[in-house]
């Protein structure tokens, strides 16, 4: 596992989108795994500057995304489709029907949720997996207590989720109570896994998610076994960490 602290949201945004490039250039049919919320948005800004400016080709690259809100369409505007559609996919020369993000409309969820992970399988598996993370170390929709083990599912989000998203509603009411993520053993196939990190309220997650004992109580933490993890924060979210870290990571640099 490294960690980098970056001084800015930019310049952790920056490194991100290099190394996401980085594996599309040498792999043109690479499989992304993507992350929504606020955090990565400055990552898909990169890429897609990269795409136009350098030309950085998407029309091979299949992705997946890590969660949905259950019952909420994906015309809605609040919807993880309808983002990844206005801040990534409508700007790049990806094809559509090479994206996907689990379905929260589904009759059957279950049944949803295990073709998701044989479509995961289908396409070869996620070469790399961009993630944030949760005030209360969630990655994914993976609350505290979700089995490390744990696969494509149906969890009901932590009171702690709703408020913290409640903000991108007009009310709490309106947050759903219920997602559908990857689990957290899918995202520990992935290849190699990106967790990005800012501003002051992550600085607890990220210091237990480092500096902390592997638990279930904290999700996050679980990318410390994972052979090829790189925790990109900002130096507010790094800030109660305990040792110090450099600013450039070794990881993906072959």
């Amino acid at each position: 596992m490294e960690v980098i602290v970056k001084n800015s949201y930019e310049e952790m945004s920056r490194l991100a989108a290099e190394m996401i490039a980085k594996v599309i250039r040498s792999k043109p049919n690479a499989v992304i795994g993507l992350a929504t919320g606020s955090t990565p948005v400055g990552t898909y800004k990169e890429l897609i500057k990269m795409h136009k400016q350098e030309g950085l080709d998407f029309s091979q690259v299949t992705t997946f995304n890590l969660d949905e809100y259950v019952n909420l369409p994906p015309t809605h505007d609040q919807s993880y489709r309808y983002f990844m559609n206005d801040n990534l996919f409508n700007h790049i020369n990806i094809d559509k029907k090479k994206t996907h993000v689990p379905d929260g409309m589904a009759k059957d969820i279950p049944a949803f949720c295990k073709w998701y992970e044989d479509q995961i399988l289908k396409a070869g598996g996620i070469d790399v997996q961009l993630l944030g993370i949760g005030g209360n170390g969630h990655i994914a929709f993976n609350e505290p207590g979700s089995s490390l083990g744990s696969r494509t599912r149906v969890k009901t989000l932590d009171e702690k989720t709703r408020q913290d998203n409640a903000r991108f509603f007009k009310s709490i009411n309106e947050v759903p109570k219920y997602a559908i993520t990857m689990g957290i053993g899918t995202i520990m196939d992935a290849r190699v896994l990106i967790l990005l990190a800012n501003k002051e309220n992550k600085a607890d997650a990220i210091a237990k998610t480092v500096e902390g004992p592997i638990t279930a109580m904290v999700p996050a933490s679980v990318v410390q076994l994972h052979p090829k993890t790189v925790i990109i924060a900002d130096k507010a979210a790094a800030s109660k960490l305990t040792r110090e870290y450099p600013a450039e990571p070794s990881v993906l640099k072959k």
